[in-house]
Order: C-alpha cells, then sequence, then structure tokens
C-alpha cells in the first residue's frame, strides 16, 4: 500500500510569520496538533502542540512572538508513492508520528500529511499493526 491510499490530503498550513497565538487557535480549530509553516515558496518548518506548550513556555516566549521561533525547521517527510510499511519505520526511526506528504522527487509539492493513526486506519497487516501500537506509545 503507497502513502497516497492513507493519507490526509488537502493539509492545512500557516504562513511563517504567524504568532504563537495564531498557531495555537489555528491548531485548536483544525482540531490538529500539527501545521506546516511556509513561505511563498516552501515548506519552512513545523509547529507542533508540543512546540507550543513545552518550548514556548520553557523559553519564556510571549503568544504574539512568530511561531517560527518554536518551530522545528528540520521537516521530515515522505512521498506520495512511498511503501507505507517503509514511512512507519521511517517513522520509527525518527521518533515521529506524522510526516508530510510530497508528490515526488521532482516537485516537492505538498500535497498531504500522513500519521500513525491514518496507517492504522488501513492497515490489515497484524505486524504493521503492532509496530505501529509501539510506535505510537513511545513517542510524542
Amino acid at each position: 500500500m503507497q502513502v497516497k491510499n492513507v493519507m490526509t490530503t488537502q493539509p492545512q498550513y500557516l504562513k511563517d510569520n504567524v504568532s504563537i497565538r495564531e498557531a495555537a487557535l489555528t491548531m485548536r480549530n483544525n482540531k490538529s496538533g500539527f501545521e506546516p509553516l511556509t513561505d511563498a515558496t516552501k515548506v519552512t518548518g513545523v509547529i507542533t502542540d508540543r512546540d507550543v506548550t513545552v518550548r514556548a513556555v520553557a523559553e519564556g516566549k510571549s503568544l504574539d512572538d512568530k511561531a517560527s521561533s518554536i518551530a522545528t525547521e528540520r521537516v521530515l517527510y515522505t512521498y506520495q508513492d512511498d511503501d507505507v510499511e517503509d514511512v512507519v519505520q521511517n517513522m520509527v526511526e525518527q521518533k515521529v508520528q506524522r510526516l508530510l506528504v510530497l508528490n515526488n522527487r521532482e516537485n516537492k509539492d505538498l500535497v498531504g500529511v500522513v500519521t500513525l493513526g491514518d496507517i492504522a486506519n488501513h492497515c490489515e497487516d497484524p505486524q504493521l499493526a503492532l509496530k505501529i501500537v509501539k510506535a505510537s506509545r513511545t513517542y510524542n
């Protein structure tokens, strides 16, 4: 099974100059714990609910500071045609529960987000399901 068969399409994203407050409100309104940040041409980082609660508070940030100041700049991604089992292994190795999905290696357009939950909802392989359960208990 390929990522495109399980991913969430039409991902939401924010401009990288939004405030921490705006990012948090968007996550609340979208019922999401993860938002990509973009400039005019590319993804520049990702912000998670954990970034807001742990990094912003620990660093004494104002809610009016830019979300990019607490975002993770190392953007992890996969491609829509990648095999789901390989993606789960990548998530386990990277200790993450979600990845951005790009269309292909040439264009690298953002086309979705894939989470361990997305994969689990479509999983028919017991061994892969067990790997997903173990991964979701281990990582934030």
